[in-house]
């Protein structure tokens, strides 16, 4: 049985933030997170301050919105963020180079179902969820192997 991961409210984007940030300490090279949510859910703010919890000096991290990938160094790796919202099909995300980064980087993918069946087995998912207002939200968890979850359940308070 996996470990369980309770959901997390986040009250302000500075929580949102932190968690990102002691998420990101627990990753290694070959972890994928999967970014789920609406539009404006917090997906990329999740996302960039992850990456940038793991820089030296932290650089602007641009949405990859029309870019659909950025990929950064890191004190610990490779970092792909990559925001899918634009592939019409599946082959694209193979053509971006995605599936070697699954396992030769930390990837952060926006939009994971349109990946369809080339999302990583061992990815885990994290769902985010708006609440009473634009700062406030909730992050649940799904998938993912033992070992990340165990590693992730350290970032949680």
């Amino acid at each position: 049985m996996l470990i369980e991961l309770p959901n997390q409210i986040l009250n302000t984007s500075d929580e949102t933030a932190d968690l990102a940030a002691r998420i990101g300490a627990q990753l290694r090279i070959g972890d994928t997170l999967l970014l789920q949510g609406d539009i404006g859910a917090g997906k990329s703010f999740f996302a960039r301050a992850l990456i940038q919890s793991l820089q030296d000096h932290p650089e602007d991290v641009p949405s990859p919105t029309f870019t659909l990938v950025q990929t950064y160094t890191t004190n610990i790796g490779e970092v792909w963020h990559a925001d899918l919202y634009r592939l019409n099909d599946p082959s694209e995300a193979e053509e971006l180079g995605l599936a070697e980064a699954f396992s030769d980087a930390i990837c952060l993918i926006e939009w994971p179902d349109r990946l369809a069946n080339l999302v990583p087995p061992d990815a885990i998912t994290l769902s985010f969820t708006t609440l009473a207002n634009d700062d406030m939200r909730q992050i649940s968890f799904s998938g993912g192997t033992q070992a990340l979850r165990s590693r992730i359940s350290k970032a949680l308070l």
